[in-house]
């Protein structure tokens, strides 16, 4: 029997704005470094460029750095916003980031989070979908195929394209879409027999109850495609803060819970991961009864 694997999904959020981005930054990797010793499989890194609570601008470049000073983990890309980009250079970059890792790089592809991200690049958020299921084509693509490519969208255009070498894994890295609540990210996964990342899973109504719709739409659209379904490439992001006593966790998460949900209450604005409350308790209280997350101790954990 295969055991439970363990990761952590990093935006990362470094809340209130205001404080030093450089040892931010290197907070990021220490905490990367000390769950590569722990024994984490893991970890993901976000990519946004609005905000200023996420620093990280491009999730692939900061892989390579950590990669140097880590042993085991596997660092994927949490997400990547296809829409940013152009396909090919996506694709390129994976695949020497994949040479460079010795296998270890994985790539999570979205639509994008925060919607001034894309007015900032001139884009309508409300077409983001759309795009982002092209530009999924054209990645598998390229990955896959070795016949070349020609495409023209408003955002690229593509010429006789084709990678100029092959990935160190076989045949390809790791490649997962994100999902919340909408299909657009099932579809994906099983239009192309990719991994799938549950972000929100434990949101009671709009991440835990989409669950079982998402997994139909995949094993549907495999079985269109003529893909094999396998639950082993499915991660589900939760909320945890564990410690000795549910008594010291309720005290540690007093610290910096008020600023992370007033980031996704007020700036973040993703209803997909609507959190309540006011005070410190009330949130503190959401986060437990609701079944969001988990804070309290290691038995509170897996509970």
């Amino acid at each position: 029997m295969s055991r439970m694997r363990f990761g952590i999904f990093l935006p990362p959020h470094h809340v209130p704005v205001g404080q030093n981005p450089t040892y931010s930054l290197q907070r990021d990797v220490e905490l990367v470094q000390l769950l590569d010793r722990m024994g984490f499989d893991e970890a993901w890194f976000g990519e946004h460029h609005s905000c200023g609570v996420e620093p990280i601008g491009d999730p692939m470049l900061f892989i390579a750095h950590t990669a140097q000073v880590t042993k085991h983990i596997k660092l994927g890309t949490g997400v990547v916003s296809m829409p940013y980009h152009n396909p090919f250079m996506i694709a390129d970059r994976l695949v020497l980031l994949d040479h460079l890792t010795r296998g270890r790089a994985m790539l999570g592809v979205g639509p994008g989070a925060l919607a001034t991200d894309a007015i900032m690049f001139g884009l309508d958020p409300a077409d983001a979908r759309q795009a982002l299921e092209t530009d999924v084509d054209v990645l598998m693509h390229l990955l896959r195929n070795d016949e070349p490519l020609s495409i023209e969208t408003p955002r690229y255009k593509l010429v006789e394209a084709r990678l100029q070498m092959d990935s160190y894994s076989d045949p390809h890295p790791e490649i997962a879409t994100a999902a919340i609540v909408s299909p657009s990210g099932p579809r994906l996964v099983g239009k192309h027999g990719l991994g799938m990342i549950s972000i929100g899973a434990t949101m009671s109504a709009a991440g835990f109850d989409a669950l079982a719709h998402h997994w139909n739409v995949v094993e549907e659209r495999a079985k269109e495609f003529g893909q094999q379904t396998d639950r082993s490439g499915w991660r589900l992001v939760g909320p945890m803060h564990i410690a000795d006593t549910k008594d010291q966790a309720i005290k540690d998460v007093a610290y910096g819970i008020d600023a992370w949900f007033d980031y996704l209450q007020h700036t973040a604005a993703a209803p997909q991961l609507g959190v309540q409350g006011k005070t410190t308790k009330e949130r503190i209280d959401f986060v437990m009864d609701s079944g969001m997350g988990g804070i309290g101790s290691v038995d509170d954990a897996v509970e």
